[in-house]
């Protein structure tokens, strides 16, 4: 089974993850994860972080001559800004405390964390759960990437919503025109619009959230299970796009709008099969490429609701955590809109997801094994009855 875990806060010295699970004979090298990161940290409205931060991921072990071993892949992403931090993040006691942060902030993890965790100062808390931790999550969803790359599955994501203005995209998607869009949108009207909704909630002091849509294309037949809840394809997507900060609501297909339709206008009609190497297309794709917990074959499609950022430049009234007394929410720097980056969070989440359920479905500790159960399995997938097992 393919996992992960990172480590780091957001000042601190860096960032660290390891994916383990990954096949050996795997081709991966850190030029491949920059282009991810990179990709994370542009967007219309983010703050002044990513004018420092340069990300880059340092492979520390689980490759060796550009290939992997089979063995725990562990990267380290470098904070360049730890140089202003050192004392107030210093791992050891300084002479002098840092002074503590009791300002909370509505819509943040302040509150709940100081009460849970028993601290007074909520930096012990803010600095975990700060979006930096989502660059790690990246570096990690690009080894799976790479993967599934070796498979056909293709990655795509797109901003639907900013402030309240909605894309209408024409036609197929141009994703290299969504990449050169400074708020990684199809509709060339709409990004206009958004951009000036985020300039308007910039000048106003506020921030503004949106909704993104992550695409996936060529995931195979079968992978997910309907036998048990904790392996249900939608369900580990739906909760994988949900723990990225911000995240308060996932769609996969029409999600919410189907809730409206007739099940005559919501299923998508099985096609005739007519060529034996792309059995079992769809008229459409209401499902987001999902049923009863399985992928069906077509393109996965998930959208997401990521909430305005919680920091604001102009602070709502709050609570003072050590004297109980109205204060104005603490103010520590931030974007104004970070819907953009969601996206290519949404594609790292999914890709770990999909690599895992893709390893259960097929296994091998070799590329070369999993390829080979692949294409074994692929050669399977077709109208029973000519030759296929049952």
């Amino acid at each position: 089974m393919l996992r992960f875990l990172t480590a780091g806060e957001s000042h601190g010295k860096g960032l660290t993850v390891i994916v383990e699970g990954v096949p050996a004979g795997l081709p991966l090298d850190e030029a491949y994860i920059r282009a991810q990161l990179a990709r994370r940290q542009r967007g219309y409205g983010r703050g002044g972080r990513m004018q420092i931060e340069q990300d880059y991921a340092e492979i520390l072990s689980g490759v060796r001559q550009g290939l992997t071993l089979g063995t725990p892949i562990a990267m380290l992403v470098r904070n360049k800004d730890w140089e202003n931090w050192q004392e107030v993040m210093s791992i050891t006691p300084t002479e002098e405390p840092p002074k503590a942060v009791t300002r909370l902030r509505p819509g943040h993890a302040d509150l709940a964390g100081a009460m849970k965790y028993g601290q007074s100062d909520v930096r012990n808390i803010l600095e975990r759960a700060s979006a930096r931790e989502t660059a790690a999550r990246v570096a990690a969803g690009a080894v799976a990437r790479r993967f599934l790359g070796e498979f056909g599955m293709a990655f795509h994501s797109h901003v639907t919503c900013i402030g309240g203005v909605w894309a209408r995209p024409q036609g197929a998607i141009d994703w290299a025109r969504v990449e050169e869009s400074p708020v990684h949108c199809a509709d060339p009207e709409a990004e206009r619009q958004m951009m000036e909704a985020i300039d308007a909630a910039k000048e106003a002091g506020d921030t503004v959230g949106g909704v993104v849509q992550v695409m996936v294309e060529n995931v195979p037949i079968g992978l997910g299970s309907h036998v048990q809840w904790d392996r249900r394809l939608d369900g580990l997507i739906a909760q994988a796009l949900m723990s990225i900060n911000a995240v308060k609501a996932v769609s996969i297909g029409d999600g919410w709008e189907s809730a409206n339709w007739r099940g005559s206008q919501t299923h998508d009609v099985i096609e005739p099969v007519t060529d034996p190497s792309r059995p079992w297309q769809r008229k459409t794709n209401r499902a987001g490429g999902t049923e009863g917990g399985m992928s069906d074959g077509m393109s996965l499609v998930v959208s997401f609701a990521v909430k305005p950022i919680s920091t604001l430049s102009k602070p709502l009234p709050s609570v003072d955590l050590a004297t109980g007394e109205t204060v104005q929410a603490h103010y520590e720097r931030s974007d104004v809109c970070q819907v953009p980056a969601a996206g290519v969070i949404g594609e790292a989440m999914a890709a770990l997801v999909l690599a895992r359920c893709f390893l259960e479905k097929f296994g091998g500790d070799h590329l070369e094994e999993t390829r080979r159960n692949f294409t074994a399995y692929m050669k399977t997938v077709g109208p029973r009855g000519r030759g296929q097992h049952v």
